[in-house]
């Protein structure tokens, strides 16, 4: 399946010309896309005013065709790295680009051409008319999504999203791993794109920052596309080991900087409640087992204990997200 270039008619208006008056900037991450990186050039609309094509190492002929079509379409503008970075490295590098040349936002599309561009006013219009920071497209929540997305995607993601809606704070966003995003300006400008995570994982990570700075994100309804010749080079163990450590590392630097550091808040005093009474939990279970296995039966005081341990353990983290959730309902 391959895309063609969106016309101007499919388009509002109104939205159409803040568009032609907005700088646009579109970011895409290269490695080895020699097959796909034309379609995704040739497709974009022509209110694009920078295409910026960040070629991470490829060991395929990517940087010929990116130079052939340099010299057929001047919005093309080539970065290329001396050493690999990962996709976080290729967007970073996309986005300083973008902020140091005024871009007023900047759109992530994959090289595979896997983001469709008729897709593009839809995620623009929530930065550029509503003014939300971050927009990004929800494969999840599109009609018939689940008979599109292959089943182990579908289910991995879904996970991802809710580990990552605890860490981030971000309780109405999903499909964390969706790499179609619109930044706007302010975002460009504030986040160090240094200092964000460079490989798989990196919009996990980048909500996580996008939090502690009060953002606005929204997400958007997109279609998903499969088959058209992309590549996935994605381990799902190393992916699951990667995400969890970012989700578990950045979740509570969340929580110390944004409820303790900068804004004290009495959640944080629940969630290191439920924290200290989770450890007791797990310090009664042991009991239990062990006097279950001696004594062929349970001690009462002990089951008791890791009962109400338990009880209290899940109430106290239940009342700091709902705080949490609460707290974070103006970033929406």
């Amino acid at each position: 399946m391959h895309f063609s270039k969106p016309s101007d008619d499919d388009v509002d208006k109104d939205l159409l010309k803040i568009l032609y008056d907005k700088k646009i900037g579109i970011v895409v991450p290269c490695h080895n896309e020699q097959r796909n990186i034309a379609v995704v050039v040739n497709t974009l609309p022509d209110y694009v005013d920078a295409i910026v094509i960040v070629d991470d190492v490829s060991t395929d002929d990517t940087v010929k065709e990116v130079e052939r079509l340099k010299e057929e379409d001047d919005r093309v503008v080539l970065i290329k790295h001396t050493e690999n970075q990962g996709v976080g490295g290729g967007i970073a590098s996309g986005y300083e680009w973008c902020r140091d040349n005024d871009m007023d936002a900047a759109v992530v599309m994959a090289g595979d051409a896997q983001m469709d561009p008729v897709e593009l006013p839809i995620l623009l219009e929530p930065v550029f008319v509503d003014g939300v920071n971050y927009s990004k497209g929800n494969r999840l929540i599109f009609q018939q999504s689940r008979h599109i997305i292959p089943g182990i995607r579908f289910f991995g993601n879904s996970v991802l999203s809710l580990l990552t809606k605890l860490a981030s704070g971000y309780w109405h966003v999903s499909d964390s791993q969706c790499g179609y995003t619109v930044v706007d300006r302010d975002v460009l400008h504030k986040v160090d794109w240094q200092k964000m995570y460079k490989r798989y994982g990196q919009p996990n990570d980048l909500l996580v920052t996008l939090n502690i700075q009060n953002f606005r994100v929204r997400d958007v309804p997109v279609r998903p596309v499969y088959n058209v010749g992309e590549v996935s080079g994605i381990k799902i163990r190393r992916v699951v080991f990667t995400i969890s450590n970012i989700l578990i590392r950045r979740g509570l630097e969340r929580l110390w900087l944004k409820y303790v550091v900068y804004d004290f808040h009495p959640l944080i005093l629940f969630f290191l409640f439920g924290l200290f009474m989770a450890i007791l939990a797990i310090f009664f279970f042991i009991s239990v087992l062990i006097g279950w296995v001696q004594a062929g039966s349970a001690p009462i005081l002990s089951t008791l204990a890791l009962l109400f341990s338990t009880s209290f353990s899940i109430n106290s983290f239940f009342f700091s997200m709902w705080m949490d959730m609460e707290n974070n309902k103006t970033l929406r």
